[in-house]
């Protein structure tokens, strides 16, 4: 087996296991979410993707702040951080951090790497690094971020052939489908124990 199958399997075993964690907001997807990257990390490195292989160093800190944010919920009678509607200022805000964000990695990727593919690599972690937050803060719109970014690597993934990787992207598409749909029934549900 050569090194890009071996990451590949991995990474999809791994990818599925966080994904179900995530799709039932159970705390473990963050601890999944510290060993994946460096599987991810080391395959779009050797793939030539540098802006996702560093964002999997982003992936690393963003589990263990994520981790911290849901850990530190309020602990009375088995009470959690929530899931919850991104507020309007706050999604102002991600927008243009998402726009800084871009044009920062697409232009270090344009002077500084080789990539063949900085415009796309460079939408989909800016994409992604937003994503992480919305996730560590339940916010459910995360889940239509993570359709966008996935949709969009399934195409870049099968470009740089890494197929299997490809793969389960478009399952975390048909997921994140499911995830966001998930999340908007327990909001539902939460608001009329309230």
């Amino acid at each position: 087996m050569d090194w890009k199958l071996l990451l590949q399997l991995a990474g999809v075993a791994l990818g599925l296991l966080y994904l179900w964690l995530e799709y039932r907001a159970d705390i473990r997807l963050w601890v999944v979410g510290l060993v994946m990257p460096i599987v991810h990390g080391v395959l779009y490195y050797k793939s030539g993707l540098y802006a996702d292989c560093a964002m999997n160093g982003y992936y690393v800190l963003a589990g263990l702040y994520g981790l911290a944010v849901w850990r530190r919920a309020p602990r009375e009678k088995g009470a959690q951080l929530r899931i919850g509607q991104t507020p309007a200022g706050v999604a102002g805000r991600l927008l243009g951090i998402y726009l800084l964000l871009h044009a920062a990695i697409y232009l270090l990727l344009v002077r500084f790497t080789n990539s063949t593919v900085p415009f796309w690599d460079s939408l989909t972690t800016a994409l992604s690094i937003v994503a992480m937050w919305m996730l560590s803060r339940k916010y459910v719109e995360q889940w239509l971020v993570w359709l966008a970014v996935d949709v969009i690597t399934v195409g870049l993934y099968l470009y740089k052939d890494i197929p299997l990787t490809a793969g389960l992207y478009l399952l975390y598409s048909t997921l994140a489908i499911a995830g966001y749909r998930r999340w908007k029934r327990q909001i539902q549900r939460e608001s009329q124990t309230r």
